[in-house]
This record gives C-alpha cells, structure tokens and sequence, in this order.
C-alpha cells in the first residue's frame, strides 16, 4: 500500500486511535484533535476495527463495486477471440454490437492492442563456444568528440557546436564468445584500414592471452564486405561470419559489452574532454576483463575461463 505524502494516519496509528476510543481513554472529539482529524474520520476507522480487527485498517481499494458501463465477461471473451484472429477492431465492434472504444478498452486490457502483440514471442536461442578463440565478436559504437563538459551535464548550450574538436571517433570492440575477454581501440574512422588493423590488434590481443582465434563474426557494415577484410581474414586464417541483415541481436555479445561499456565507461564520470575518456578505455577495459563479476559467468571475471594457474595470472596480470 502507498501512503500518500501528507496523510496523517497510517495502518498502525489508525489501529491506535481505535483501541484508545474502544478502551475509553480518548473521546471521538478527543481522539480527533489528538490525531489531527474530523471525528467523522474517526468514527470510521473504529467501525471498520470493530469488524475486521487489524486487517481492516488498511485502505480499501477505490474500484467500484458496480460498473454497468463494463462490458460483461462474455462479451469481453468474445472481442478477444476474435481479435486472435487478426480481425480489427472496428470489424469487432460491428460483429459483437458494441461501440470500438469498448472494443478498445477491452482489447487494452488483454494486451492486444497492437497486432504484433497477438503473434507469440520468439523463443530466445541463446548459444556459447565451448572454446575460447572458436569465435570473436566485432562491432562499432561512434561517439562524439569534445573538448569540455557537455550540455547534458551542465546545462549550457553556448559554443557547444562550435567548440575545438567537434567530430566523432570510433569505439571498435571485440569479445571472445566462449570466455566474454574483450579487447577496445578507439580509431579515427570505421572504414577498412581502421577495421583491419583493428582485427589485427584484437588477434595480437587474445594471443598474448594464449588463445588462438579461429572464427570472427561481424555485421554487414562496408568495412567488414570490404575486399581488404576479407583479404585479412584469409591471411589470419580466419573464417568471416557476417550476421542477419537487421538483426543486431545475431552479434548481441557485442552489442551487449557495447551497452555496458557506455555505462560503466564512457558516460559513467563527467570527462573534461574526450581524449580524457580515451585514456580511461584501457584501465576500465583490465577491470572488466580480470576483476568485474559477469552474470553469464556466474559472477565470475571473464580471465577465469582461460583456465590459468595462479602463476599464469601473475604472468598476465600486468
């Protein structure tokens, strides 16, 4: 229950403005001007403790008991099923007798308002390697350049358009599959040389770490169709698998590390500029990869399931 802000009594005070007026110590009108209310108030809640003891003193829910205006049940059984069969709501409202804010009222209440609504979910299918390095996941998140605290913080607009350093820089990431180890560079631009080398760095990356990549998954970006990646690809020894036109959830470990790094890196402190923000990517980038607890992994860092021995993890740990 949810006591408004400026009511006076509560469940426990109501109970202890009706014992005192049932035991005789207080009058109603003492009672009132005691608890700052009407003895009309009063006289209430002593009747409703006197029939329902404590339970009773609790707000009773505002809803009438009679609605004529509501559609009966049948009715309302009937404007749902029909509505299961993708017929429309006015097309409803005409076979069932009734006007189509009823129709709409009703359909609103079972949750189909909307017609994709009728269609049952997706089941979700959810996948994992069983090796780290069978595959990485790749992507780009671009974010704004700049040279002082934005409007969103402060609240000034003044100059932010024609601030030094206005642009965009490019946030490219991977993350292994199996063991959810990512790697970040922050690069000028995401066309082919960048996404090249970038795949090279990420490669030289997992390597350091003792895992050998097999298999690299990206969207359809032009940078990924290009000629050059899939030159890289073949040089590497790499196989490129691209995601479903439209479909960013086919690559979701990368969207998924993309929506926390946001949030736990880029738009978590209040950076002076962007080059500061770029220089807090790696010390937030170790922190996820060797101490942060991952809920997929059973709260566990993504550096566990490389499986390394104590004197491995003081080797890497640097």
């Amino acid at each position: 229950m949810n006591i408004h802000q400026n009511a006076r009594l509560t469940p426990l005070r109501r109970e202890e403005m009706a014992l005192s007026v049932i035991a005789g110590r207080l009058s109603k009108a003492n009672a009132a001007r005691t608890y700052g209310v009407s003895a009309k108030i009063v006289a209430r809640w002593v009747e409703r403790f006197k029939a329902g003891g404590r339970a009773g003193m609790t707000d009773r829910s505002s809803r009438p008991k009679v609605m004529p205006r509501m559609a009966e049940q049948a009715v309302a059984d009937r404007i749902v099923a029909l509505r299961r069969q993708r017929w429309t709501g006015r097309h409803i409202a005409r076979q069932v007798g009734v006007s189509p804010a009823t129709v709409s009222r009703v359909l609103k209440r079972a949750g189909l308002s909307r017609l994709k609504d009728i269609e049952p979910a997706e089941p979700v299918r959810r996948y994992e390697r069983d090796h780290p390095g069978e595959m990485i996941h790749i992507d780009i998140k671009k974010l704004g350049r700049f040279e002082r605290v934005g409007h969103r913080i402060t609240g000034d607009r003044t100059g932010q358009s024609n601030s030094r350093g206005v642009g965009w820089e490019f946030v490219h990431v991977a993350i292994d599959d199996a063991s959810r180890i990512a790697f970040s560079q922050i690069l000028p631009d995401y066309r082919k040389e960048s996404a090249v080398a970038f795949l090279a760095a990420a490669l030289a990356y997992y390597a350091s770490l003792g895992v050998t990549v097999t298999r690299v998954m990206t969207d359809n970006g032009s940078c990924y169709r290009s000629k050059a990646f899939a030159k890289a690809c073949r040089t590497l020894g790499l196989r490129h698998v691209t995601t479903r036109p439209y479909t960013p959830k086919t690559n979701g470990k990368a969207e998924r590390f993309i929506q926390t790094a946001l949030r736990e890196w880029a738009y978590a402190v209040a950076y002076p500029s962007s080059q500061h923000r770029a220089a807090e990517l790696p010390v937030w980038l170790h922190r996820y990869n060797w101490h942060r607890p991952h809920s997929s992994l059973k709260s566990k860092p993504p550096i566990s399931r490389l499986g390394q021995t104590a004197d491995n993890l003081l080797r890497l740990h640097i």
